[in-house]
């Protein structure tokens, strides 16, 4: 399975959370709505969830193994650093891989 896209939208406003992506497998699978996140050790990456009827979040789609869930976090973190050095274009999504 290889990452073939991914569309980084920065969030302005101050907070914790910094970006949201969506990220392409393939060309022919995509996950929306990953959050990236500035929490005390750096940057990390927040999947897809909702909220179940008892309160707690659960994640909609994640990855099964570390590895993957590594390869997936550097390369949405990498794409992100990417589109902090780009102009802002307004309404744009930001492309990279």
């Amino acid at each position: 399975m290889e990452i073939t896209d991914v569309r980084v939208r920065k969030i302005a406003k101050e907070g914790k959370m910094k970006a949201i992506v969506s990220i392409t497998f393939d060309d022919e699978f995509v996950v929306h709505d990953i959050k990236v996140i500035e929490g005390e050790k750096g940057l990390f990456i927040a999947m897809p969830s909702k909220k179940a009827s008892d309160g707690e979040y659960r994640d909609i789609a994640h990855p099964i193994n570390s590895n993957t869930r590594d390869r997936i976090q550097s390369t949405i973190l990498e794409s992100y650093e990417k589109a902090l050095l780009e102009p802002e274009t307004e309404g744009a999504d930001r492309n990279a891989v």
